[in-house]
Formats: C-alpha cells, structure tokens, sequence
C-alpha cells in the first residue's frame, strides 16, 4: 500500500519548524532559526525533505503558499491538533512563542472551544525574555537558572518591553540583585500567562507549548499559579507543525 508522507511547516517569528509524519507517526522534526529571509529559511529546511502535502501556519504561512502553493492553517487550530496529537487527554494549550502568547480550550473530541490571544505587543513573549536577559547582561540560557536562585522577585510594574526594560536597568543602577530582577521578570510573565489561560480554561490535562515552554523557571511559577502540573512536551516548539502535518492524515 502506498502511503502518504504529510509535512506541516511553522513559520514563527523567531524559527520556523518541520514536522514530517507517516502512518501517524512523527518521523522526522527540525527546526531553524528564521532569518531576515524566511523563504529562504523555508527552503533549506525544506530541502531534503519528502512530502506528498505540506501545510503551513505561523506568520509566514501566506508568503510560503504563494511560493509553494501549499495548505495553510490558523495557529490556532494547528497548535489545537499538535496538542491532541502529542497528549490525548489535552484539554487547555498555552503557548508562548517568540512574539504572542495564545491560550486555547479544546473539547474531549479535540475541537476547538474558545481560544484568547496576545499578540498586540511581544511583552510576556520569548523576546520579551531575550532582551531582558540582555538588559541584566546575563547569557539567554542561563536566564531562567538565575531567576531560580533568587530568595524573593523584586517586582517589576511595566509590562511594556520598552518600559520593562528601563525599570530594570534602573533597579541594576540602585543595586538590586540581579536574580531578583530576574524572578520578577519571570513572575510577571507567568501571571500574565495565567491570566490568559484563566480567560479561557484551566481545564485539565494543561499542555505548554513553544520555545518559552523550555524554561524551567516559567514553567514551576505557572504551576505554582495553577496549582497543578502542566504537559511538557518532548519538543515543545514543533506542536504547532505537528498539528500541520496531523491535519492532512
């Protein structure tokens, strides 16, 4: 029997990612860092690639179907399918990527229900994080480790990056330890994730979807908000093109 080889393509603000699935089973997943060129970026992710379909979602997903010709999805209903897929008993998806933050409630049958977004401004994002490491002049990847050596966050007010930013250098100037910047920083992204999903469903099994899922620090603080223990997938950022390539089985 011939079967069909299903590629789904997340082209997100930072990295694009693949997902290539067969039988219903994942066999290939990769990723790349976006560039100024994400078409360029799609194609050499692309390139060793077999596929029968692709479809594509993220931000890039109407530039690369007017190169490819491929299906194209909604962010949310891929990233609803990738957490079915990854997780049967999922029920609310959180997502924090590199530019928004989406919450999404799914039905036992894995349909969508409601779904709340914040993508009118990168605060609370993994840029957000990025340049708050790099304000506190700490390594991105050792961002969240110091945040969990802090005894107790110093509470930052702006949630503008702009603003947060400034705050923040101006609490290094008076002397504040930088972990603790860091935890309130940390803190208060958590809340606002919280306050999302809250909008939306906390409705058990939770899944924690996108780069911002691979921080150790957010993860035990919205946890903590929740009181219970969240989903981690194996790979976090690629749910969204495993929801693409799911779509098409």
């Amino acid at each position: 029997i011939n079967t069909m080889i299903h590629a789904g393509i997340d082209i997100g603000s930072r990295t694009i990612k693949l997902a290539v699935m067969e039988n219903g089973s994942i066999i290939k997943t990769k990723k790349k860092i976006n560039s100024y060129n994400p078409l360029v970026t799609c194609r050499e992710i692309l390139a060793d690639v077999e596929f029968d379909t692709l479809t594509a979602t993220g931000y890039g997903r109407h530039l690369i179907k007017n190169y490819i010709g491929c299906n194209i999805v909604s962010e949310i209903k891929a990233f609803a399918a990738g957490a079915r897929m990854v997780s049967g008993q999922c029920r609310t998806v959180l997502d924090i990527g590199g530019q928004d933050t989406k919450a999404i409630s799914i039905d036992g049958n894995g349909r969508l229900n409601r779904f709340e977004m914040n993508d009118k401004c990168a605060a609370g994002t993994g840029r957000f994080l990025e340049i708050m490491a790099a304000a506190l002049g700490y390594r991105f990847e050792d961002f969240a480790s110091e945040a969990l050596s802090a005894e107790k966050a110093e509470s930052i007010n702006n949630t503008c990056t702009v603003f947060a930013e400034s705050e923040v250098i101006s609490l290094v100037t008076q002397g504040v330890p930088r972990n603790e910047i860091s935890l309130g920083i940390h803190k208060s992204i958590a809340q606002r994730a919280v306050n999302l999903l809250k909008r939306v469903s906390v409705e058990k099994e939770i899944l924690f979807a996108g780069g911002v899922a691979l921080n150790r620090c957010m993860v035990s603080l919205i946890e903590n908000e929740l009181g219970c223990r969240i989903i981690i997938p194996e790979d976090p950022q690629v749910i969204g093109a495993i929801g693409c390539a799911f779509l098409n089985e």
